[in-house]
C-alpha cells in the first residue's frame, strides 16, 4: 500500500456493525493495481454529521450498510435509477462534493439472477422485508419474475414490500415446491442465529435454487443444506463481493476482471 500522503484519495464504510470484509477487499485491490487510495470503515450515530463530513473533507466514496441506507437519501445530491426506485442506498460517490447514490447490492442480486440464468416462470419465495429484501424483490421483478411471495414476520413491511412489487405477501412457509428459495434475513449469520434454517429441509429439498444472502460465513447453514441436497445455490458471498466490485470501479474508475475480485474476495475473508 502507497505511503499515506496528502494526495490519496480516501474511501470509507458507513455501518452499524462494521467488518473488515470491505476493508480487506478494497485494500487488497488498492495494492495490488498500485492506486494511491485507502479504505476505512466506521460507525456513528450521527449520518447527518457524518455525510457533511464525506462532503467537506472530499472523501472520494462511501458505502453504506444498515442500519443507514434509507436515512442518507435526504443527505446526497443525485440518486441514481439502482437507488431511486427502491430507495435505498449502499454507495455514495464524490465528486467535487456533489454526491451520488446508488445500490450496487441491486445490480449484483441483478447480475446473479441472469448469470445464474434463473428461469423467470419459477415460482420465488423471498424471506425478509428489509432493505436488503428490496433490493432482491426489485432485481427479480426487473428479471421479468411474475410468481414471487414475500415472507415476512413483520406484516406492515412484508406487505409493503410486496404491494409495491405487485407480488404476494405472507406470514407462513412458502408453498409446497416453490422453486427458488431467497434468505434476506439474518438466520444463519454469525452470532446468535448462526445455526438457524431459514427454510426447513423439506422446502429445501423440493428446490431448485436456494440462494442466501447472508454474506458471512458464505457456507451458511441454508447454504450447506441445499448443496448436500444437490441443488443449485447462490451465496451472499457472491454478492458481497460483486457489489463490492461495483462500488470499487465507481470509486476508482477500473474496471475488475473476474479473477481480480475472485482473489480479493478470498482475501477479504482470510484470517
Amino acid at each position: 500500500m502507497p505511503i499515506l500522503n496528502k494526495d490519496m484519495s480516501v474511501c470509507i464504510s458507513l455501518a452499524g456493525r462494521p467488518s473488515n470484509i470491505g476493508t480487506r477487499f478494497h485494500n487488497y485491490l488498492y495494492d495490488e493495481l498500485g492506486l494511491d487510495f485507502i479504505y476505512k470503515a466506521f460507525t456513528t450515530d450521527d449520518i447527518e454529521g457524518a455525510i457533511r463530513g464525506v462532503r467537506a473533507l472530499g472523501i472520494r466514496g462511501c458505502s453504506v450498510s444498515m442500519p443507514f441506507k434509507e436515512a442518507v437519501i435526504p443527505l446526497v445530491d443525485v440518486m441514481e435509477e439502482s437507488a431511486a426506485a427502491i430507495e435505498s442506498v449502499n454507495t455514495i460517490v464524490n465528486d467535487g462534493g456533489r454526491l451520488t447514490a446508488s445500490n450496487t447490492d441491486y445490480e449484483a442480486v441483478a447480475t446473479l439472477v441472469d448469470e445464474h440464468a434463473l428461469d423467470s416462470d419459477a415460482t420465488v419465495a423471498v424471506r425478509g422485508s428489509g432493505g436488503m429484501a428490496r433490493a432482491v424483490v426489485a432485481a427479480f421483478r426487473g428479471a421479468g419474475f411474475d410468481d414471487l411471495t414475500v415472507i415476512a414476520r413483520n406484516a406492515t413491511a412484508g406487505a409493503a414490500l410486496a404491494n409495491r412489487y405487485g407480488y404476494a405477501y405472507t406470514a407462513d412457509e412458502p408453498a409446497s415446491g416453490t422453486s427458488v428459495l431467497v434468505n434476506v434475513t439474518p438466520l444463519g449469520m454469525h452470532g446468535a442465529d448462526e445455526h438457524s434454517l431459514s427454510f426447513d429441509r423439506e422446502q429445501i429439498a423440493a428446490a431448485d435454487v436456494v440462494f442466501d444472502v447472508v454474506a458471512f460465513p458464505a457456507d451458511t447453514p441454508l447454504i450447506r443444506t441445499a448443496r448436500d441436497a444437490g441443488k443449485r445455490v447462490i451465496s451472499g458471498a457472491e454478492v458481497i463481493a460483486l457489489q463490492a466490485a461495483r462500488q470499487f470501479e465507481r470509486y476508482t474508475g477500473v474496471t475488475l476482471t473476474r479473477e481480480q475480485v475472485a482473489r480479493a474476495s478470498e482475501f477479504s475473508r482470510s484470517d
